[in-house]
């Protein structure tokens, strides 16, 4: 039995949601987000939320289950607060802003990195050295917070770089003489 699946997903206040067939829609104060569950799954609104049950008791529908609550509880949660991912960049003369539609990134290179904000994703840098990637839906924050990433990832010996502010970089030692 799914631990996680067994919980029916709360509906807050200010928060609609509709299911219509396998597609389960979230509207919120911060915007509307859609799920289609697959077809091992199914789902239903109670009275204490949306609840989720496999269809048949074989693996995969199982493994789909739990999966699929926790896509719904990341839409509900997405129109309601949103979802943040901060990342911190190391390094001399390594430095990042907004300007326009664009993330502007210094990072070493003969150029600056220009980084096209997508629709839906709130870019913002408090502080040269700190990135705030937000927005609604889960996937595409970290999606952005890994592409942005990627441009320079941190490397082991000094720990420059592009890193998530969470993360924990494992530094090697250096050549010894």
């Amino acid at each position: 039995m799914s631990r996680i699946g067994k919980l029916a997903v709360p509906i807050p206040k200010g928060v609609t949601a509709k299911i219509d067939g396998q597609t389960v829609t979230v509207k919120g104060p911060k915007g509307e987000l859609s799920f289609t569950v697959p077809d091992l799954v199914a789902v239903q609104e109670t009275d204490g939320g949306i609840k989720v049950d496999p269809v048949k008791d074989e693996q995969r529908a199982r493994a789909m289950w739990g999966l699929s609550r926790t896509m719904v509880a990341n839409l509900v949660t997405g129109v309601t607060d949103g979802f943040s991912k901060a990342l911190q960049i190391n390094g001399v003369g390594y430095r990042a802003s907004v300007q326009g539609k664009d993330l502007v990134l210094a990072l070493g290179y003969s150029h600056d990195v220009k980084y096209a904000i997508p629709d839906g994703i709130d870019i913002k840098c408090p502080k040269p050295t700190e990135i705030v990637v937000s927005g609604i839906d889960k996937q595409r924050v970290g999606q952005v917070a890994a592409e942005i990433r990627k441009w320079r990832p941190p490397e082991p010996y000094k720990g420059k770089g592009v890193k998530y502010a969470d993360e924990t970089i494992v530094r090697k030692e250096g050549k010894k003489k």
